[in-house]
């Protein structure tokens, strides 16, 4: 059985065993998620979301991605340039069930 959800304004495409990457949500590891934001699932579409329909996981670990640089200048101008770095935060997810 395959789905469709939204966490975090994105959408992912599932199957029960499969492992995703999302944005950080609050859980702990080890403890279960439940998605009820159920765009589609055995090719019944939603309008927007299916009800009575959910998808447990489990949070398998908390983490940051790797190591994005950003640079910004101004062309022309040696004062104006500005280098940072950032990890963004994820939650990978184990998919148990689809119901």
């Amino acid at each position: 059985m395959k789905a469709i959800i939204e966490t975090g304004g994105k959408q992912y495409y599932v199957a029960e065993g499969d492992t995703i990457f999302v944005e950080k949500l609050d859980a702990e590891e080890g403890k279960k998620v439940v998605f009820d934001k159920v765009l589609m699932a055995d090719g019944q579409a939603g309008n927007p979301y299916l009800k009575g329909v959910t998808v447990e996981g489990e949070v398998v670990k908390q983490g940051k991605g790797k190591k994005m640089t950003i640079f910004t200048y101004v062309p022309n101008k040696r004062s104006t340039r500005k280098k940072q770095g950032h990890r963004q935060p994820y939650t990978k997810i184990e998919i148990k069930k689809i119901k």
